[in-house]
């Protein structure tokens, strides 16, 4: 059976690197910093704890803007988050170009469930870390 034909196989991977790069634009020309452009995080307005996601929109524009150590200030976990996933991404990216068949949900990604168990208590410590008195490095 011949491959599909490389417009189909790029599809997908490029239209969500043409969505998050809109998001990017729409984020790097809105400046998160300034109140009233963007929703309040509801878990810091209502308890005062940051959630892991607490500055990932400021990360971002920081990033559009070209600061890393603005993002990383920012939300640090975010940010490696982004790197991890526009490896994953080229990754894909690679794969459609090569016309690699698609593997199987889980191997395709190559984590298992541990992998996620630990991805969860890496985001569960962060969180924890950054609402204590000696993690206030990592308040956004």
């Amino acid at each position: 059976m011949p491959p599909e034909p490389l417009a189909h196989r790029l599809a997908a991977p490029l239209g969500v690197a043409a969505a998050l790069a809109a998001a990017a634009v729409c984020i790097g020309a809105v400046d998160p910093n300034e109140p009233g452009h963007y929703p309040a995080c509801p878990l810091l307005r209502h308890t005062g704890l940051y959630c892991p996601g607490c500055g990932g929109l400021r990360g971002v524009h920081a990033l559009a803007h070209g600061d890393l150590v603005t993002a990383l200030g920012a939300n640090a976990l975010a940010v490696v988050g982004y790197a991890a996933f526009a490896v994953f991404w080229a990754g894909w990216l690679v794969r459609a170009l090569r016309a690699v068949p698609a593997a199987p949900a889980a191997s395709a990604r190559g984590l298992r469930p541990g992998h996620w168990w630990a991805l969860g208590g890496l985001v569960l410590l962060f969180t924890v870390v950054r609402n204590l008195p000696f993690g206030s490095a990592l308040i956004p």
